[in-house]
């Protein structure tokens, strides 16, 4: 998470006002020779220290970059006796401005503690001021001390979200993961109900806080939202993994409806991906699928390559002699579908079709099958149902189906994620294929 790093400091600075010189009252006050020097009104300023500090001298100084000569009247002030609070104040604002200025990360820590310790600071600036000192803590590694400013700054209510994002990100880096992920989930809820897409940052912190933390619920969760919003092949591959495929009472039978669904989701399986899908569709009589399937591995410049080229070959050539086989066979099948005693044939007489692209005529069917009844599993049927919807372009039909899937085994989870891929098809390319 080396990417929570924030900008230079200076640049927050300057953008808040920190940098500006306060005001001088000059402390001038006539004095008999010999008689003891007159204490400063408690906000002014000595005349031994506004000739070092005078605001009409440095700015000049600072145009120039002159940054050795403002280090040398800011060393000479820091010399003066019995400074009061507001002296302090205003050598410390010169220090910061001069740290700001050069770099000087140490330097402006050590300001910015000194400025706040005065109680001179204005109370409207207090809460900047405690976001500057945090965020040079945060930048520094010490995320304990950053934590505790930023908790100052949300207890005084003047907490904004990029504070309280700072602070999360503090108790990550930390490795808090559980306080993180505590903080985290309300704050992507938020913009949840207000209809606002997270950060993939936010999202990507909340998914890592919860599987350092082992909260696997959570983890499942978030890579759900970054599958969604912010599609990968690594977020969805790891979400039907973990989602699907690793859950509990798994059963592999439906390892190809689970691989269907990861054909349309990501962009390029393995070479193994491809080429089991295609050898599951050949084995259950979808040989179109399979020549799909290899085709997409080919062109993709997965398969045909490596130590396993003659293999994939040879796999593609099997397809394809049998999807033309098919495609000059399929209709002879239909009578004894329709005469069968239950609906299975139908179902995948049906899903042929669609392989095909005949989509209205493979819908057709595996509704018919559906209704003929007497499947082993219903909601397999329903499962390849929503799938043919998908593939035909009927998206709320499509979902439909998919919420009507409630069968264990994989089949209701592999269901659930071809509704968040409908639902979110940003950067998906695959749905139809």
């Amino acid at each position: 998470m080396s990417q929570f790093r924030f900008a230079r400091v200076a640049l927050m600075l300057a953008a808040i006002g920190l940098n500006a010189a306060p005001a001088l009252m000059h402390g001038a006050h006539a004095q008999n020779k010999g008689a003891a020097p007159a204490a400063a009104p408690a906000d002014a300023v000595r005349p031994e220290l506004f000739k070092l500090l005078d605001p009409a001298q440095i700015k000049p100084l600072m145009d120039a970059k002159n940054y050795g000569e403002i280090q040398n009247r800011v060393t000479q002030a820091e010399a003066v006796p019995n400074r009061t609070p507001y002296e302090d104040y205003v050598l410390n604002r010169m220090k910061l401005t001069l740290a700001t200025s050069t770099n000087n990360d140490a330097m402006a820590t050590q300001a910015l503690e000194a400025i706040l310790a005065t109680g001179k600071l204005p109370e409207a600036d207090k809460a900047n001021f405690t976001q500057a000192l945090a965020t040079y803590y945060y930048n520094a590694k010490n995320y304990p001390k950053a934590i505790e400013l930023y908790k100052q700054i949300q207890a005084s209510g003047k907490a904004t979200d990029a504070v309280n994002s700072a602070m999360i990100r503090s108790y990550y880096l930390s490795g808090d993961y559980a306080t993180a992920l505590k903080l985290q989930r309300p704050v992507l809820d938020a913009m949840e109900q207000a209809g606002k897409t997270p950060t993939q940052e936010d999202l990507r912190l909340y998914a890592s806080a919860a599987n350092k933390a082992k909260d696997d619920t959570a983890y499942l969760n978030g890579l759900e939202k970054l599958a969604s919003f912010y599609p990968s092949d690594d977020f969805w591959t790891d979400l039907i993994s973990r989602g699907i495929v690793r859950k509990p009472g798994f059963q592999e039978a439906n390892v190809t409806n689970v691989l269907r669904l990861q054909f349309a989701a990501v962009k390029q399986l393995s070479p193994e991906g491809y080429t089991e899908l295609a050898e599951l569709a050949l084995k259950d009589g979808f040989p179109t699928e399979a020549k799909k399937v290899v085709d997409a591995g080919f062109a993709a410049g997965v398969l045909g390559t490596g130590s396993g080229a003659a293999q994939h070959r040879q796999l593609r050539d099997r397809a394809t002699k049998g999807a033309a086989d098919d495609a000059k066979n399929i209709a002879a099948g239909e009578a004894s579908a329709s005469k069968a005693k239950n609906g299975a044939g139908l179902v995948n007489l049906g899903w042929a079709y669609v392989t095909m692209d005949q989509f209205d005529k493979g819908i057709g069917f595996i509704e018919q099958g559906i209704a003929k009844g007497g499947l082993k599993s219903p909601d397999e049927a329903k499962l390849r149902l929503g799938m043919a919807q998908a593939r035909a372009g009927k998206k709320d039909q499509a979902i439909s189906t998919f919420e009507s899937v409630k069968a264990g085994g994989g089949l209701s989870d592999t269901a659930k994620y071809w509704i968040l891929l409908l639902k979110h098809p940003s950067g998906v390319t695959t749905v139809v294929k």
